[in-house]
C-alpha cells in the first residue's frame, strides 16, 4: 500500500484543517489522530433551557436546615398522600385490581383514550368530552397557541402554566387577583393585558395557591371579559369538587354563551391518586368557534404522548361509578376543618394576615414585611421559619407574588396545630411594631 495523505477540512465544530498520513501498511500516526479528533459539542435544545419550575427555583436556592430539636413539619407539599391521612376509598383500589386481572388493558389503547372511558367521562359529567392523559394544561396551551403569541395568567397562579408557556415560546402575562376580595379577579387590569396576540385566557378555579372559589357571578363578568375580546378560556377545574359546605362551585362551560372553553380536570386532587396521572378536557363549544381543527389539533398533540395510562383507563367507569359519596364528604370535611383551624389561629398572629380560603387545599397568608425588618423577603422569612421551627411554607415569591407565603392543609390535624403554634412563636419573636403602634402604647 502506499502512503496517502488526507485532507482533513473544518465542519465548524471543532475538527481542524490539516494532513492525516496513512502508513502503506494502513497504520495511522496516532499522534495525528489525538491532534485532529473533533471536540464534543453538545449543546441543550432551547426548549430545555426555557423550561424553568419558579417553585423548584425558589426553593433550591434556600438554605432550608431544620431546628434538630422539632421534628419537621412540611406545609409545602400539594400532594394530599404524603402523610397517610387522606388515602383514596377502597373501592378506587379495587378499580385498578379489577383492570389489571382483567388482562384487558395491558397493550396500546388510542391516543385519545378508549372509547368507553371517555364515555364514562361524559356521562359523569354530562359534557362533551374528550379524556387527555395528565397533561392536558400543556395539550390545551399548546393547541391553543403559538409562539409569538400570549397567554393570560393568573397571579398569584399555578407556577406551571408559565414553566409550559414559555417552554414553547408563547409569552405569559400577568394579571392580578385581589386578596381582600377573596382573590377575584382584577377586571380591569385583566382586560388591559389583552392585544391582537393573546391567545387563551386562563381561569383557575377553585385556585392553587389561593384556595379561593369564584362566585357565579364573578364568573359570569370573566366571561363577558373573553365574549367582548374573542379570547377562549382555559378553564383548569382540578379542584371543582373539593369545595367547602356553603360555598357553591360552579364549572364555567354551563354559565357561558358564547365563549369556547376547555376545561381540564382529572383523578389527582377528587380521588386523592395524583400519581396515577390520569385527566381529561371537556370541550365547551356550543357556537362551534373552536371548528374541527381544535378537536383535530388535541388528537394530533394526544399522539406525541402514545395515549394516557391504560390500567387506570381500565378502571375508571367504575371509580367515576362506584365511589361512595361520603368519601368525598369525609375529605372535604377534613380539608374545611384544617382550613378553620389554621385561619383562626394565624388571624390572631400580629404581622401575618391570612385569606380565608373556600376550597381547594391551600391558604395564602400575607406577611406585614415593615413588622419584620430582620428579613428582606418572604424567601428569607419562611428560610428562618424552617432553620429555627421546622416548618417550611412555600414563600409565594414562588407565585410571583412576594410578601405571602402558602400553606398546604392537608396534614394530619395535630399536627397543623403544632405548626400554627411554632408560627406563632416564631412572630411573636421576631415582629416589630411600627413606630406610632409604640408612641400609642407608650402613652
Amino acid at each position: 500500500m502506499e502512503n496517502k495523505s488526507y485532507l482533513i477540512q473544518s465542519n465548524g465544530n471543532g475538527v481542524h484543517h490539516g494532513m492525516l498520513h496513512v502508513g502503506k501498511n494502513g497504520s495511522v500516526n496516532p499522534s495525528d489522530l489525538k491532534t485532529r479528533k473533533p471536540r464534543w459539542n453538545i449543546r441543550p435544545s432551547e426548549m430545555s433551557k426555557n423550561t424553568l419550575n419558579p417553585i423548584r427555583a425558589i426553593v433550591d436556592g434556600m438554605k432550608l436546615t431544620p431546628n434538630p430539636d422539632k421534628p419537621m413539619i412540611a406545609l409545602s407539599i400539594g400532594d394530599p398522600t404524603v402523610f397517610g391521612n387522606l388515602p383514596t376509598d377502597d373501592n378506587v383500589l379495587q378499580a385498578m385490581k379489577d383492570a389489571i386481572d382483567s388482562h384487558k388493558y395491558n397493550g396500546y389503547a388510542p391516543s385519545v383514550g378508549y372509547l368507553h372511558s371517555r364515555e364514562a367521562v361524559a356521562k359523569f359529567y354530562s359534557r362533551p368530552a374528550a379524556p387527555l392523559e395528565g397533561k392536558a394544561i400543556e395539550l390545551a396551551i399548546s393547541v391553543l397557541c403559538n409562539p409569538g403569541q400570549n397567554i393570560l395568567v393568573p397571579c398569584p397562579g399555578f407556577s406551571l402554566y408559565k414553566t409550559l408557556a414559555v417552554s414553547l415560546g408563547i409569552q405569559v402575562k400577568l394579571y392580578n387577583l385581589l386578596p381582600e376580595k377573596s382573590w377575584e379577579i382584577d377586571l380591569q387590569h385583566l382586560e388591559s393585558l389583552i392585544d391582537e396576540k393573546t391567545a387563551c385566557l386562563i381561569v383557575n378555579n377553585p385556585s392553587n395557591p389561593c384556595g379561593s372559589v369564584y362566585t357565579k357571578e364573578h364568573l359570569q363578568h370573566i366571561l363577558l371579559v373573553a365574549s367582548r375580546h374573542c379570547i377562549p378560556i382555559l378553564a383548569d377545574e382540578i379542584y371543582g369538587d373539593m369545595v367547602f359546605p356553603g360555598c357553591g362551585f360552579h364549572s364555567m362551560a354551563p354559565l357561558s354563551t358564547d365563549v369556547p372553553i376547555l376545561s381540564c380536570g382529572g383523578l389527582a386532587k377528587r380521588w386523592l391518586v395524583p400519581g396515577w396521572r390520569m385527566g381529561w378536557i371537556l370541550i365547551h363549544d356550543r357556537n362551534q368557534a373552536f371548528g374541527p381543527e381544535i378537536r383535530e389539533g388535541l388528537v394530533k398533540l394526544s399522539q406525541r404522548i402514545l395515549g394516557p395510562c391504560t390500567i387506570v383507563q381500565g378502571a375508571l367507569e367504575s371509580i367515576l361509578n362506584s365511589t361512595p359519596q361520603e368519601f368525598y364528604c369525609n375529605t372535604v370535611s377534613f380539608l374545611k376543618s384544617n382550613s378553620e383551624i389554621c385561619y383562626t389561629a394565624l388571624s390572631t398572629i400580629p404581622g401575618l394576615t391570612p385569606v380565608k380560603p373556600s376550597g381547594a387545599m391551600y391558604l395564602m397568608v400575607g406577611i406585614e414585611m415593615e413588622h419584620f425588618p430582620e428579613f428582606q423577603s418572604d424567601v428569607d422569612f419562611t428560610e428562618r421559619l424552617v432553620t429555627e421551627q421546622s416548618v417550611f411554607c412555600l414563600p409565594a415569591t414562588a407565585f410571583e407574588y412576594p410578601n405571602f407565603f402558602r400553606i398546604v392543609v392537608t396534614v394530619p390535624e395535630h399536627m397543623m396545630v403544632e405548626a400554627c403554634s411554632r408560627i406563632r412563636e416564631f412572630c411573636n419573636l421576631h415582629y416589630r411594631a411600627s413606630s406610632l403602634e409604640t408612641n400609642y402604647l407608650d402613652q
